[in-house]
């Protein structure tokens, strides 16, 4: 459910701009990592740039026999084709213009343009031709406008089935584009001044200022590359911003990105998006696979997996980019992963505070401290649903306590603080000793060792639990008599335990409204017997026989063979060497 909502949440997520421009920011950085080159550049710039404004020593607009002579003079050096990335629209001096259209021929492509002109009355596209007579002396021409993604990047082949670059390679190749290209995304080459680049003023005199033959049967491509536009805090006319200008901070000439164009055309290197339909599907498949990401329990580890697996998504999308030249985006196939990381986790960490709760609640009570914690760190050690295992139990049971209650028969608040008094120091070393308190029945205290935690050695710490509560009754008869009113004279109290080891049933047992986790078996109902007897036999402790077995270093001396109600057998019962 988690994962789904994840999913959702995301798809949601990466219709928005948000989303789509960090994608747009993902491209720019991939699609520029080792790039997939032409086997060599298809055409050689010819820029209006500062020394040939200086070189020919007037403002712009030039006059337009200077664009003529330039032509003549490309033809001369062998050129192949002309693509003027400069709108002739207008009229000028009407010999300069007829200059111009006596220069134009079929190897000639003028650029048009396109543009969104918004009218009260609503937007129209308003298209800039070429002078008719440029186009009627033998001229193509293609529009060469250019659209900017919603954060001013390039980053869009133009869709126009006559555009600039396009009429450009029919005229050179003869191919004819389809009328509907789809969405394509421009591969870039390089940073600025990645193509072959000459000034206009050299290019009006090849002989002086190029190698002989430079020009030979090359595409050129005309238009403005100058220095003072080329920083991004500048701006700029005909400069555009890039997916290489993340790295250079360089805007990149219209020209240049006209060239880049034409051989994204020529060489089929243009990148296709890919549909939404898949980016959804691959989200979906990246929410899924924090399943498998959540899986360590160690936080450090998730975080090394989930950091290592989004490398590997984005790795993906750059070989998908590389070698099938199609894009997608890694930005909400990642959001998606780390939401369904974090949301698993949320979940997990929720899931095991509940637990960690529920593990206080159930034997906080019964247990020390440290075991408590340790447990809730690692439920997987109980058993909770009932399981047989050999079990040490101890019962103890107040000798004495029937005359402190009748003369504290007029104080129930004092006689509970009094039998509180007495069970809390003796609760305390049960608990210390690795003993889990199954019950209290008045003044009686019932405990077991080995559960819910494995306790090899449960035999031993009961027994030196025993021992430690027969020697802080000491401590405690002083601490009643501290509480009881002036004058009282009762006799001292005494403890009588009854330690057995054996085979038990032990687990959470009760109704459905409420239970706890205790023991059954007659190795229990033992231990209440040997604690009965010890009256009997004098003694402050009787320990079983197996329990003895069970802790051999501990020096005991027996006692009495006994019969206890309920058993034909008798029972050797012991204590601890040296008690009376």
């Amino acid at each position: 459910m988690l994962i789904a909502l994840a999913a959702l949440l995301v798809g949601l997520l990466s219709l928005t701009t948000m989303v789509r421009d960090l994608d747009g920011r993902s491209f720019d950085y991939l699609s520029t990592v080792d790039p997939v080159l032409p086997d060599q550049p298809g055409v050689t710039l010819v820029v209006i740039d500062e020394p040939s404004m200086a070189a020919i020593g007037q403002q712009w607009p030039w006059p337009r026999a200077q664009h003529a002579a330039l032509v003549h003079q490309l033809r001369k050096a062998g050129t192949r084709a002309i693509a003027f990335d400069v709108v002739f629209a207008e009229p000028t001096d009407p010999e300069q213009d007829q200059a111009l259209a006596d220069a134009m021929g079929p190897d000639i492509v003028l650029a048009a343009d396109e543009s969104l002109i918004d009218r009260p009355y609503g937007a129209s596209l308003v298209r800039t031709e070429p002078m008719a007579e440029l186009i009627e002396a033998g001229a193509r021409s293609g529009v060469a406008s250019l659209s900017m993604d919603g954060d001013g990047v390039l980053r869009n082949m133009p869709r126009y089935p006559d555009g600039f670059m396009a009429t450009l390679l029919a005229t050179t190749t003869g191919k004819v584009l389809p009328e509907d290209q789809g969405l394509r995304l421009i591969q870039h080459f390089g940073p600025a001044g990645s193509y072959p680049t000459i000034s206009y003023y050299q290019a009006l005199d090849p002989a002086n200022y190029l190698p002989p033959d430079y020009l030979e049967d090359q595409i050129v491509l005309i238009g403005f590359a100058l220095q003072a536009n080329a920083d991004i805090g500048a701006g700029g006319v005909d400069a555009f911003e890039t997916s290489h200008t993340l790295r250079s901070q360089q805007l990149t000439p219209g020209v240049e990105v006209q060239a880049t164009i034409f051989d994204n055309l020529r060489t089929g290197l243009s990148i296709t998006p890919a549909p939404r339909w898949l980016s959804l599907v691959l989200v979906a498949l990246a929410a899924a696979l924090a399943l498998l990401v959540s899986r360590p329990r160690s936080p450090v580890r998730k975080g090394l997996l989930l950091v290592a697996t989004m490398l590997v998504m984005i790795g993906g999308c750059w070989l998908l980019l590389q070698y099938g030249r199609v894009w997608v985006g890694p930005v909400a196939p990642s959001v998606a992963l780390a939401l369904g990381v974090v949301a698993i986790a949320t979940r997990d960490f929720a899931g095991e505070q509940r637990r960690r709760r529920e593990v206080q609640n159930a034997f906080g009570q019964y247990l020390a401290p440290e075991m408590v914690k340790k447990i809730a760190d690692d439920p997987g050690l109980l058993n909770l649903g009932g399981e047989s295992r050999e079990l040490t139990i101890l019962f103890s049971d107040i000798r004495g306590f029937t005359a402190i209650s009748e003369a504290m028969q007029d104080d129930p608040q004092g006689l509970t603080r009094m039998i509180n008094a007495i069970l809390t120091p003796l609760s305390n070393i049960i608990l210390r000793h690795g003993g889990t308190i199954d019950k209290y029945m008045g003044d009686c205290v019932m405990a077991f060792w080995n559960a819910p935690l494995d306790d090899p050695d449960h035999g031993l710490h009961a027994l030196e639990a025993a021992r430690e509560m027969l020697a802080a009754m000491d401590q405690i008869n002083r601490d009643i008599q501290a509480m009881l009113p002036a004058g009282a004279n009762v006799p001292v109290i005494r403890m009588g335990i009854g330690i057995n080891t054996g085979t038990c049933v032990v687990g959470n047992m009760g109704s459905d409204r409420r239970f706890d986790y205790s023991v059954l078996g007659d190795a229990v109902n033992l231990a209440s017997r040997l604690e009965g007897q010890c009256k009997d036999q004098a003694v402050d402790i009787l320990i079983g026989q197996a329990t003895v077995d069970a802790a051999p270093s501990v020096a005991v001396r027996k006692v009495a063979d006994i019969q206890v109600k309920g058993r034909s057998a008798t029972e050797a019962t012991y204590t601890f060497d040296g008690e009376g």
